[in-house]
């Protein structure tokens, strides 16, 4: 049976109605037309779902929505938001600025065919929040070795993602 569900995403409360056992991405996506979470595998393997939940990486295909009540859902959309508040930007710069990570898999242009990015680029987000300044092998860890299982990236751009996950540690230093 549907209930009405508070959620916060990207900083603003959402009111939904779904079953409590309803995979938090089919109400990302279906209710409120967020697209960036995507599914891929629906089974927490690919990682192309991922979003923060409290600062977290989780995989919505198998995280239920009522999960998420109560809890700070951050999608990619909402990195930009995040990135302004920590830094303390004025809603002018706010508009025009994404959030390093973003700008890094721009710069260093990470994605082919983009399927796997956003999942990637929450993957690094929570990365350099825990740690600002990771090696090579804490990126590779993070992205292969942190349950419940690997980011995966069928047309292979992990070398771009090392690169992009430095630069982005760099800016965010600035």
């Amino acid at each position: 049976m549907p209930s009405e569900l508070t959620l916060t995403v990207n900083g603003a409360k959402q009111v939904v109605s779904a079953a409590p056992e309803t995979p938090l991405i089919f109400v990302l996506r279906n209710e409120l037309k967020l697209s960036g979470p995507r599914l891929g595998c629906g089974m927490a393997q690919c990682g192309s779902c991922s979003v923060l939940l409290d600062g977290e990486e989780i995989r919505t295909c198998i995280t239920p929505v009522s999960y998420a009540v109560g809890k700070q859902v951050t999608t990619i959309e909402g990195l930009r938001a995040v990135w302004a508040i920590e830094k303390k930007l004025s809603a002018a710069e706010a508009a025009k600025t994404l959030h390093p990570v973003q700008q890094a898999w721009i710069d260093e242009q990470v994605p082919q065919c983009g399927y796997c990015q956003s999942g990637m680029m929450i993957a690094a987000v929570e990365l350099l929040a825990r740690n600002p300044n990771p090696t090579i092998a804490q990126i590779k860890d993070t992205f292969t070795n942190k349950p419940p299982s690997p980011h995966l990236c069928r047309c292979g751009t992990y070398a771009a993602i090392i690169d992009a996950v430095q630069r982005a540690a760099r800016a965010m230093k600035a």
